[in-house]
C-alpha cells in the first residue's frame, strides 16, 4: 500500500508570464517536482515530466487546458526519473530534448528509482530517452517566444539544463535550485552548484521556477547558495574532527536550514563535499559516488525511509 497523499494540495498551474506557466506539485519533497509550459501561436514546449503514471496523466491534461493540445517539444532538465518517467505519455508526438549526458544517465539509471520506494504507486513508467541532445547551449522557439537552454556546468547533476526565457524574465532552474526544500548534490557538485547559481543569478531573472517547491524570485538562488556554503563549512569542520559524513551530519547545527523539507539530504551532500574537500575528483566534477549506500545512511540519519509522496 502506498502513502496516503490525500492531505497534499493538488498540482496547480500558475501563469508566471504571458504564455509561460509553472506546473507546481506540492509538497515538493522527494519525487514531487515542478514542470513548465511555454505556449504561443499554437506551439507548445513542456519543461520536464513527472514521476508516476497518474501524475503524468494529470500533467497531460494541464498542458491541454492551457495550450489546447499536447507539446511539440519536451525539455528534460536532467536525467533524474522524477523529471522523466512521464515522458512516454507525450510520445510519439513530442520531440524530447536534453543535455547529451542526460541520455547516457537515463539509460544507466533505468527504473532504479522505483526500487528505493517500492510502495509508491508508480504505474506504467518507462525510460523514454531524448532524441535531440546538445552540449552547452541551444535555442528553442515556440511561436514568438525564444527559449534558451543552457548547460552552465555540473551542479545538481553532471547534465543540468536551465531554461531561460529572457523576454519574459522567467528562469526554470531544474533541480539546481529548490524552494523550501533541501538542495541535493550527491550526483553533482557542491562547488559546481555554487558556481552555476552565480551564473544563473547574472541572467537577471525576475521569476524563478525551482525544480521543487513554490515559485519565487532570485532570492531562491540566494537561499540555495547560502545552504551550500554552509555544507562546505560543515564538511571542513567534520573532516578536521575526523568524522565520517554521517557523523558530521549528526554533529551539524543547521539553524534555519532545519526547516527545509527532506533535511536528511544533508548526509548525501556531505559525502559530495568531503570528496571535493579532499581534492580526489580531479578536474571533472561529479565523479560517481555510491548512491545506494549514501541513501541508506540518509535513512539511518532520518530514522526511517524518507517519505515519498509521488
Amino acid at each position: 500500500m502506498g502513502l496516503d497523499n490525500s492531505a497534499l494540495a493538488p498540482p496547480r498551474t500558475e501563469e508566471v508570464a504571458d504564455g509561460v506557466f509553472a506546473y507546481v506539485q506540492p509538497d515538493g519533497g522527494w519525487c514531487v517536482n515542478n514542470c513548465g509550459i511555454v505556449t504561443d501561436g499554437g506551439e507548445t514546449a513542456l519543461i520536464d515530466t513527472v514521476a508516476t503514471e497518474e501524475r503524468a496523466v494529470r500533467l497531460r491534461k494541464a498542458v491541454a487546458d492551457v495550450a489546447g493540445g499536447g507539446p511539440g517539444v519536451v525539455v528534460n532538465t536532467h536525467h533524474h526519473s522524477d523529471h522523466t518517467f512521464g515522458n512516454h505519455l507525450f510520445a510519439p508526438d513530442a520531440l524530447f530534448v536534453a543535455h547529451e549526458r542526460t541520455r547516457t544517465e537515463m539509460t544507466a539509471a533505468g527504473l532504479g528509482l522505483t526500487q528505493l520506494w517500492p510502495d509508491v504507486g508508480w504505474g506504467d513508467v518507462r525510460v523514454t530517452l531524448p532524441s535531440l541532445t546538445f552540449r552547452d547551449r541551444a535555442t528553442l522557439n515556440r511561436g514568438g517566444i525564444g527559449i534558451e537552454l543552457i548547460h552552465f556546468g555540473t551542479a545538481h547533476t553532471t547534465n543540468d539544463v536551465v531554461v531561460w526565457i529572457p523576454d519574459r524574465g522567467v528562469l526554470f532552474t531544474g533541480d539546481i535550485a529548490m524552494s523550501g526544500v533541501t538542495p541535493y548534490c550527491l550526483m553533482g557538485s557542491i562547488q559546481g552548484s555554487l558556481d552555476v547559481l552565480a551564473q544563473m543569478r547574472a541572467l537577471g531573472a525576475t521569476t524563478v521556477v525551482p525544480g521543487h517547491g513554490p515559485v519565487g524570485g532570485p532570492e531562491i538562488l540566494d537561499a540555495n547558495a547560502a545552504y551550500l556554503s554552509w555544507i562546505q563549512e560543515a564538511a571542513r569542520a567534520g573532516a578536521a574532527a575526523g568524522m565520517s559524513p554521517l557523523e558530521a551530519a549528526r554533529a551539524a547545527e543547521p539553524g534555519s536550514f532545519a526547516e527545509l523539507l527532506d533535511p536528511e539530504r544533508l548526509v548525501g551532500n556531505l559525502h559530495r563535499a568531503y570528496v571535493e574537500l579532499a581534492g580526489s575528483e580531479g578536474p571533472e566534477l561529479g565523479t560517481p559516488l555510491d548512491v545506494v549506500a549514501s541513501f541508506m545512511e540518509m535513512v539511518e540519519f532520518h530514522g526511517r525511509l524518507p517519505d515519498c509522496h509521488a
